[in-house]
Protein backbone atom coordinates (compact mmCIF):
# COMPACT_ATOMS: atom_id res chain seq x y z
CA UNK A 1 0.00 0.00 0.00
CA UNK A 2 1.31 3.44 -0.88
CA UNK A 3 2.06 6.15 1.66
CA UNK A 4 -0.75 8.23 0.13
CA UNK A 5 -3.30 5.48 0.75
CA UNK A 6 -1.98 4.88 4.27
CA UNK A 7 -2.30 8.56 5.21
CA UNK A 8 -5.78 8.85 3.74
CA UNK A 9 -7.05 5.64 5.34
CA UNK A 10 -5.64 6.57 8.75
CA UNK A 11 -7.46 9.89 8.59
CA UNK A 12 -10.73 8.38 7.38
CA UNK A 13 -10.83 5.11 9.33
CA UNK A 14 -9.46 6.06 12.75
CA UNK A 15 -12.21 8.44 13.96
CA UNK A 16 -14.95 5.97 13.13
CA UNK A 17 -13.21 2.71 14.05
CA UNK A 18 -13.65 1.44 10.50
CA UNK A 19 -11.25 -0.53 8.34
CA UNK A 20 -12.15 0.38 4.78
CA UNK A 21 -9.62 -0.53 2.10
CA UNK A 22 -8.37 2.03 -0.40
CA UNK A 23 -10.58 0.42 -3.03
CA UNK A 24 -13.67 0.61 -0.82
CA UNK A 25 -13.03 4.27 -0.04
CA UNK A 26 -12.41 5.04 -3.71
CA UNK A 27 -15.82 3.56 -4.48
CA UNK A 28 -17.48 5.64 -1.76
CA UNK A 29 -15.95 8.95 -2.88
CA UNK A 30 -17.19 8.54 -6.43
CA UNK A 31 -20.69 7.23 -5.68
CA UNK A 32 -23.47 9.85 -5.50
CA UNK A 33 -25.32 7.56 -3.08
CA UNK A 34 -22.69 8.42 -0.45
CA UNK A 35 -24.20 11.89 -0.07
CA UNK A 36 -27.74 10.52 0.04
CA UNK A 37 -26.77 8.11 2.84
CA UNK A 38 -24.59 10.74 4.58
CA UNK A 39 -21.65 8.30 4.46
CA UNK A 40 -19.25 9.42 7.23
CA UNK A 41 -16.16 7.95 5.56
CA UNK A 42 -16.79 9.76 2.29
CA UNK A 43 -17.50 13.00 4.16
CA UNK A 44 -14.34 12.52 6.22
CA UNK A 45 -12.32 12.17 3.02
CA UNK A 46 -13.64 15.44 1.64
CA UNK A 47 -13.53 17.38 4.92
CA UNK A 48 -10.55 16.04 6.88
CA UNK A 49 -7.97 14.89 4.31
CA UNK A 50 -5.63 17.58 3.00
CA UNK A 51 -6.64 18.73 -0.49
CA UNK A 52 -3.30 17.79 -2.08
CA UNK A 53 -3.55 14.33 -0.55
CA UNK A 54 -7.12 14.03 -1.84
CA UNK A 55 -5.94 14.76 -5.37
CA UNK A 56 -3.07 12.27 -5.10
CA UNK A 57 -5.46 9.61 -3.81
CA UNK A 58 -7.93 10.23 -6.63
CA UNK A 59 -5.14 9.87 -9.16
CA UNK A 60 -3.65 6.78 -7.52
CA UNK A 61 -7.01 5.03 -7.23
CA UNK A 62 -8.10 6.15 -10.72
CA UNK A 63 -11.20 7.88 -9.39
CA UNK A 64 -12.86 10.22 -11.87
CA UNK A 65 -12.05 13.69 -10.50
CA UNK A 66 -15.29 15.12 -11.89
CA UNK A 67 -17.36 12.49 -10.06
CA UNK A 68 -15.45 13.15 -6.83
CA UNK A 69 -15.85 16.91 -7.23
CA UNK A 70 -19.59 16.53 -7.85
CA UNK A 71 -19.91 14.47 -4.68
CA UNK A 72 -17.82 17.00 -2.73
CA UNK A 73 -20.26 19.72 -3.85
CA UNK A 74 -23.18 17.65 -2.57
CA UNK A 75 -21.48 17.13 0.79
CA UNK A 76 -20.58 20.83 0.90
CA UNK A 77 -24.23 21.76 0.44
CA UNK A 78 -25.27 19.30 3.15
CA UNK A 79 -22.59 20.52 5.56
CA UNK A 80 -23.23 24.19 4.89
CA UNK A 81 -19.60 25.09 4.32
CA UNK A 82 -17.14 24.84 1.41
CA UNK A 83 -15.04 21.72 0.93
CA UNK A 84 -11.79 21.90 -1.08
CA UNK A 85 -12.75 19.58 -3.94
CA UNK A 86 -16.20 21.16 -4.20
CA UNK A 87 -14.65 24.05 -6.08
CA UNK A 88 -12.47 21.84 -8.33
CA UNK A 89 -13.37 20.07 -11.53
Amino acid sequence: MSIVAVKVLCTVNAPYGTAFSAEQLASKISDPASAVSFDPSAFSFFSEVDEKLQILFLDEMQVDPTAASDLARKFSALAGYPLPLARAA
